[in-house]
């Protein structure tokens, strides 16, 4: 089967890329904004693949056959990420993946793999399940909010199969460094005496690369379970928690400065999601 993989030089596609590279079975298409030298001095795995430059706000009147006709697609490209509350995200970035995934739809594809947000259940604490109607205070979760809502219209006009994939907070290397896991590795990196956090006393939902990489893939390569699918650990620990192991793991010895930062105001103080339809498709999490 041929598989296309939109935002391939993403940290998400990186892993995506890797990980269906490494089942040998498929024929993989992958994309991004970077012409293919660049694409594949920093992400060499895409030289595996039949790699196409495009930036999505630049039209095509047939996305299907200009990406060889997929059988299925994977798309993970969203510009402008941490910005949560840039209004990019509904004024350019909504508009065009809605054009790009309904023209594939329209022109022969019948089977997408689209990524959502934790960000779409708004500030609800607790476990979130994907029957929780969605709620969200941030411009970034409401666009994509608003995108699967578009989808599932299309939906009723068009025969395809369609996963949207609620992603948790994810952690590994090669992230960015305005991640939590960024700046720990950057705090170690550069020998720093102490680590500036919130109280972290919030609780979160961390899910590894790795295994993020794992499970969207595999997620798109059934058909079984559709609709919004949680990807996340269903394991909530407290973010003082999660950088303590990190330096125990290391054997690092780091004072934390906690409450240096304030509590984000558009997250919840206590989240983490539940697996049971992520479970039908894998397992035990």
């Amino acid at each position: 089967m041929r598989i296309l993989i939109t935002g391939a030089t993403g940290f998400i596609g990186r892993n995506v890329v890797d990980y269906l590279i490494s089942l040998g079975k498929y024929e993989l298409i992958t994309t991004a904004i970077e012409v293919k030298e660049e694409a594949e001095s920093f992400c060499p795995a895409l030289k595996n693949t039949n790699y196409i430059s495009k930036n999505l706000n630049e039209k095509e009147e047939n996305y299907y056959t200009f990406f060889n006709n997929p059988g299925c697609v994977i798309h993970l490209s969203w510009e402008g990420l941490p910005n949560y509350n840039e209004l990019f995200h509904i004024e350019r970035n909504l508009p065009a993946n809605f054009y790009f995934i309904k023209n594939l739809i329209q022109k022969g594809l019948s089977d997408i793999t689209i990524m959502g947000t934790c960000f779409e259940y708004g500030l609800q604490n607790g476990c979130l399940d994907e029957e929780k109607a969605a709620n969200p205070v941030t411009v970034y979760g409401l666009s994509k909010d608003i995108l699967r809502k578009f989808i599932e219209l299309l939906h009723k006009k068009y025969r395809f199969n369609m996963k949207w994939i609620r992603l948790f907070y994810l952690y590994g290397q090669g992230q960015g460094k305005k991640t939590l896991w960024g700046q720990l590795e950057e705090a170690v990196e550069n020998n720093n005496k102490e680590f500036n956090m919130s109280l972290g006393e919030q609780l979160r939902d961390y899910i590894s690369i790795n295994c993020a990489a794992e499970y969207i893939s595999r997620i798109a390569l059934q058909n079984n379970t559709t609709g919004i699918i949680n990807c996340c650990s269903g394991k909530p620990i407290s973010v003082r928690q999660f950088v303590e192991n990190y330096f125990d793991e290391r054997g690092i010895n780091m004072r934390l400065n906690r409450g240096y930062y304030p509590y984000s105001e558009f997250e919840p103080l206590a989240f983490w999601g539940d697996t049971a339809r992520l479970k039908k498709i894998i397992g035990d999490v």
